[in-house]
């Protein structure tokens, strides 16, 4: 077994130095140099050598040595080109790895995953950009992406609104979405001295294990989330109001109120203090509303 050392700050300033690398702003930069945190990333992924691990952003490589160890593979996608020299020297002993210098935004997963890992659920970890944590998290839900679960370093914050439920100042869409698609937990927080640069948020490590089959049942996957985010675009008004005033949803003030009416909760309830669930009945009889 190789043994990783990239988790060591002196050594990630070495290859920083002998690369003469720049971090990039633009990229959202900040490198692991904590070897606890890295050990609890790898076990509370739960890898082992009969899985594909999707590394997000792996950066000079420090948590992909870690992946290489547990994974039967790993597929490292970079979107920095100066980084891919640098991964082609620190990976060179880990047959195991390949390396995309690609803008996961753009790439296939699906496709990917097919030719990788014949189609079967794949294990993504990332230590996140935060500019773009929730585009990437919710378009591997959104493209139905086979995957088996989510292991991402993010900014505390929203760790937090991924894992919170209704009457939470931080509850809103991103939880609502996440928990459609999947279980989450923060497994630990994370000090801003644990990364090279420091960000200037404290982080969350946390794991989406996703559902095999959504915790509630639609008639309109669609329907559902425009009615949520309606529901949370104008949080101080109610939710009668966020959705009479949202162009994405087509029914009459009247239809909205009775709708409403139905959760049995009063017509001035806000979006906030609806479960899951309830955004389920109420999407579904709007859609059947629709069907008239």
């Amino acid at each position: 077994m190789n043994k990783p050392v990239l988790g060591i700050p002196q050594n990630t300033i070495e290859i920083l130095q002998k690369y003469d690398f720049s971090f990039q702003k633009k990229f959202g930069q900040n490198f692991l140099i904590d070897t606890h945190v890295l050990d609890k990333i790898i076990r509370a992924a739960d890898i082992n050598k009969e899985d594909m691990v999707l590394e997000i952003g792996p950066g000079i490589g420090t948590m992909t040595q870690y992946l290489a160890e547990a994974a039967g593979k790993v597929v490292a996608v970079e979107i920095d080109k100066n980084l891919i020299p640098i991964l082609s020297d620190t990976l060179r002993a880990y047959p195991n790895v390949r390396i995309i210098n690609e803008d996961i935004l753009k790439l296939d997963i699906r496709e990917l995953a097919l030719t990788e890992h014949g189609g079967k659920p794949v294990k993504v970890v990332a230590n996140l950009p935060y500019y773009i944590t929730t585009p990437i998290i919710m378009g591997l839900f959104e493209e139905h992406v086979p995957v088996e679960s989510i292991t991402v370093m993010v900014q505390k914050e929203v760790a937090e609104r991924m894992q919170t439920g209704p009457g939470n100042k931080d509850y809103g869409a991103l939880s609502l979405a996440v928990q459609y698609y999947a279980s989450p937990y923060i497994v630990a927080n994370v000090p801003p001295n644990c990364f090279m640069p420091r960000p200037r948020v404290g982080s969350a490590v946390i794991r989406l294990t996703c559902h095999e089959h959504p915790p509630v049942e639609v008639k309109d996957e669609r329907l559902l989330f425009d009615v949520i985010r309606a529901s949370f675009n104008q949080r101080r008004k109610t939710l009668a109001n966020g959705l009479s005033n949202s162009d994405k949803i087509v029914f009459s003030k009247e239809v909205i109120l009775e709708a409403i009416g139905k959760l049995g909760k009063g017509t001035g309830v806000r979006g906030e203090a609806l479960t899951l669930e309830e955004f389920a009945r109420l999407s579904n009889y709007l859609y059947d509303r629709k069907e008239r």
